[in-house]
């Protein structure tokens, strides 16, 4: 379908992006703040190339796998929205020191 091919690449545009921003970055939360955000865009990446897959299942094996993908994505994704909440009022103390 096209709707997740498009997830798919924006996801990964998003993950470089943010990867790239984490790099930059100098102040530690900060730094944390942007590598969550990263790690959400990868578990969008993920979880968007698995329900492509589901599209179009051959076979059992591309069944699991697709199966896999999803469920790692969905776990990223709600592990590192967690982890976003937790370093964003960090990283905003952080800014209101500076």
């Amino acid at each position: 379908m096209p709707i997740f091919i498009i997830l798919i690449i924006l996801s990964f545009a998003l993950y470089v992006f943010y990867k790239v921003s984490e790099v930059r970055a100098k102040e530690p939360f900060l730094k944390r703040w942007t590598g969550t955000k990263a790690k959400m865009a990868l578990g969008a990446f993920l979880a968007s190339f698995g329900l492509n897959e589901l599209t179009a299942v051959e076979g059992r094996v591309q069944l699991w796998v697709a199966l896999i993908f999803l469920a790692y994505g969905i776990v990223l994704l709600i592990m590192n929205y967690k982890m976003y909440k937790h370093f964003l009022t960090l990283a905003r103390q952080e800014a209101q020191k500076n």
